[in-house]
């Protein structure tokens, strides 16, 4: 059914009874829900109850009249919108319904086939203005994502999951170390569904205090809490129609766990402060970098809920386990116009990342601000990448031609000066443990900057290498200014 012949959750609010029941009866057998109040103390309960999208309101009732009802609706921050009903239409009185906040004025009698044009007519302004402020939201979360780069088999398996279970409206749990690229999978699964044209909307459980989580995730009225200045939409209202990522579920605190049961049970949920049911359609992907069945059995996690955010399971695999994607995971994170030096490609390669491609995109990202030129090299590399490359090589090797006490068989790179600054060769012998890289580099630069009294911008100059490099490379072999 398409969101023009959508049903609509009505309050009919009206003191004649004859017409009120009448009303409501038709409005029913054409597929709307209809709510009935006899006056404006009854409307206003009802208010408090349930969320409509249109009241319908007479304007002239015994005790509270329908201006307000009106007026006590808008106060309270209520989105539905209104329709005034009277018998005795005067300029004056459309003028006060609008000024407080009517969208509509109809005379009695009317055909009730206008009055259900008139409220799918306020039904459908209510919905944009909803698809706007929500609109405004996501574009104030989003953040440009990156693209799911893969050749490995490992990673071709995920990509034919994503398209198969992309299309399913089922729940979907991704499992997988940080950094792994849960929220670029949820994204996946979100553009092979058939809401891939509606909102997709993230919230990491992790990243939040706990009392705010049930803020975010459900949203609140005005005076909920201390601070609480005016009425908030919630993320599921915001992907109402969409799919909402809740990321690090695992972290979603107990006392949220049967609010978000019910949500995916039936779509009903209230705002922080409010009595009023609404109903969402949301799709939950869910990710996880927990063991969810060893939360399950240590009582931290509903089971219940578990299976329902189980319902189809993807697995991500770390980076050390698809070395083979790397070379493209750096081009595609360098971009066009980049380059990366074989030997700093090698060190990348043979790196473990254990925080996975969060830490490849960071680690390359600083490169590229530290580069001189647009090829990332060594030294643009951060120091655990380096170091850590460069300690797995030696013990590879040491295992290879022995070792003694003073040192180690390795292939050294060394230090040589050739008139355009500093050349990095290799010999393959046995050298002391001071005569590794690091000590040469390091021995080399002290050497220029007591020359030179500690003038770095001299130093820099005899060495070959731009400044910002020089600083670099003191940071890295952790040359304190007290040595030279």
């Amino acid at each position: 059914m398409s969101d023009s012949a959508a049903p609509m959750n009505l309050l009919l609010v009206e003191d004649e009874d004859e017409f009120r029941q009448l009303a409501a009866q038709w409005l029913s057998k054409r597929g709307h829900t209809v709510r009935e109040a006899r006056n404006g103390q009854e409307a206003l309960k009802e208010l408090e109850r349930r969320h409509f999208d249109v009241v319908v309101c007479d304007m002239n009732m015994p005790g509270i009249s329908g201006l307000e009802v009106l007026e006590r609706m808008k106060s309270s921050g209520s989105e539905a919108e209104v329709i005034i009903l009277t018998g005795q239409a005067t300029v004056e009185n459309a003028v006060e319904a609008m000024k407080l906040g009517a969208l509509d004025y109809l005379t009695k009698p009317f055909p009730l086939a206008e009055l259900e044009r008139r409220c799918r007519l306020a039904d459908e302004r209510s919905r944009l203005q909803r698809e706007n402020r929500n609109l405004r939201t996501l574009i104030q979360r989003e953040q440009r994502p990156l693209k799911i780069v893969g050749e490995s088999p490992v990673m071709q398996t995920v990509f034919r999951l994503i398209e198969r279970v992309g299309r399913s409206n089922k729940a979907v749990l991704i499992q997988g170390e940080s950094g792994t690229g849960k929220e670029l999978v949820a994204r996946g699964l979100q553009a092979a569904s058939p809401r891939a044209d509606k909102p997709f909307v993230t919230i990491n459980c992790a990243a939040l205090p706990e009392t705010l989580v049930e803020s975010e995730l459900f949203g609140h009225e005005k005076g909920a809490f201390t601070g609480a200045l005016s009425a908030k939409t919630g993320l599921f209202e915001v992907a109402d129609g969409g799919t909402l990522f809740i990321d690090e579920i695992g972290e979603l605190p107990p006392a949220l766990q049967p609010k978000l049961l019910r949500v995916l049970e039936d779509g009903s949920l209230r705002r922080l402060g409010s009595h009023q049911e609404r109903k969402v359609d949301v799709r939950i992907l869910a990710a996880t970098n927990r063991n969810m069945e060893q939360e399950v059995q240590a009582g931290r996690f509903r089971e219940d809920l578990y299976y329902r955010i189980n319902v189809f399971s993807l697995v991500l695999p770390p980076l050390r386990e698809r070395k083979g994607d790397i070379p493209l995971l750096v081009r595609s994170i360098l971009g066009e116009g980049w380059d990366i030096d074989p030997d700093a490609m090698a060190a990348v390669e043979s790196y473990r990342w254990p925080g996975n491609i969060r830490q490849l995109i960071n680690a390359l990202e600083r490169a590229k601000i530290l580069a001189d030129t647009n090829v990332v090299e060594v030294d643009d590399l951060p120091g655990e990448v380096v170091s850590r490359t460069a300690a797995s090589v030696a013990k590879s090797d040491s295992g290879k031609g022995g070792s003694g006490s003073n040192g180690a068989g390795v292939d050294a790179p060394l230090l040589s000066m050739d008139g355009r600054g500093i050349a990095l060769g290799t010999v393959s012998a046995k050298v002391p443990a001071e005569d590794t890289l690091e000590a040469k580099e390091r021995e080399h630069i002290l050497e220029i900057l007591r020359r030179e009294r500690g003038n770095k911008a001299k130093a820099a100059r005899i060495l070959g290498i731009h400044r910002r490099k020089l600083y670099r490379l003191l940071d890295r072999l952790q040359i304190d200014s007290g040595e030279f």
